[in-house]
């Protein structure tokens, strides 16, 4: 995504060189492998799921499709609906959507599964903190956001504003995941809360530049 009036801790590094490659990769794999990994925590504290994953959870279970599968499903199918908005793909892109799913699905069953409150809290709020620092390090290597996020900033970039786009989609994708029997709970209004200034905080001062551009800190994430 380039263009006027986008922020540089959305640019995308479409061609990077080798040199820049082995600088930025580790950080989207980290990143990649953490967004899996917070995920799989929120959905074993079963104290409910961020929005897109409560849609997750909601077709897993009226399709019997693992959780993991049903994000890789659902990356693939969004895609298409990047070229009409112009967005970018990148190779950050590919290895999103390939390899949450797979994070999800092979870490998920390896949490020990408790009922007490404690470690269930501990589980959700570790979720998420994990999911705002594999934010921060997968978007800020520049290689490409993934399908959900790429649809949003696609669209913000017609000229909406992006706070509005991201509550408008993850409002739509809530509600359809919830009457699908997604888990929506006090989870999910804490990601809601909790997850735009952890991903402004950690994507500010973890982004790679991008053609010389450098992000603002001090920008508000989501504006």
């Amino acid at each position: 995504m380039s263009g006027r009036g986008v922020r540089p801790e959305f640019q995308v590094l479409g061609f990077p060189s080798r040199a820049e490659l082995v600088r930025r990769l580790p950080r989207l794999l980290v990143g990649i492998v953490c967004l899996g990994i917070g995920i799989s925590l929120m959905v074993q504290a079963r104290l409910g799921l961020s929005p897109w994953d409560v849609l997750h959870q909601g077709i897993s279970e009226q399709t019997g499709l693992e959780f993991g599968t049903v994000v890789i499903v659902l990356g693939l199918a969004i895609l298409p609906f990047w070229v009409p908005l112009g967005q970018r793909f990148g190779i950050g892109t590919v290895i999103n959507v390939l390899t949450v799913g797979v994070v999800v699905n092979l870490t998920i069953h390896a949490l020990p599964v408790t009922n007490a409150l404690v470690p269930r809290w501990g589980y959700l709020l570790g979720g998420i903190l994990v999911i705002g620092f594999g934010t921060g390090l997968y978007i800020g290597a520049g290689l490409g956001p993934g399908p959900r996020d790429g649809l949003m900033t696609g669209i913000a970039a017609k000229g909406p504003r992006l706070w509005i786009v991201r509550t408008c989609i993850e409002l739509t994708v809530l509600c359809v995941g919830w009457i699908l029997g997604g888990d929506v709970g006090i989870g999910t209004l804490l990601f809601a809360f909790g997850i735009g200034p952890l991903a402004h905080y950690f994507l500010a001062r973890l982004h790679l530049g991008v053609g010389g551009l450098d992000p603002d800190p001090d920008a508000a994430y989501g504006e």
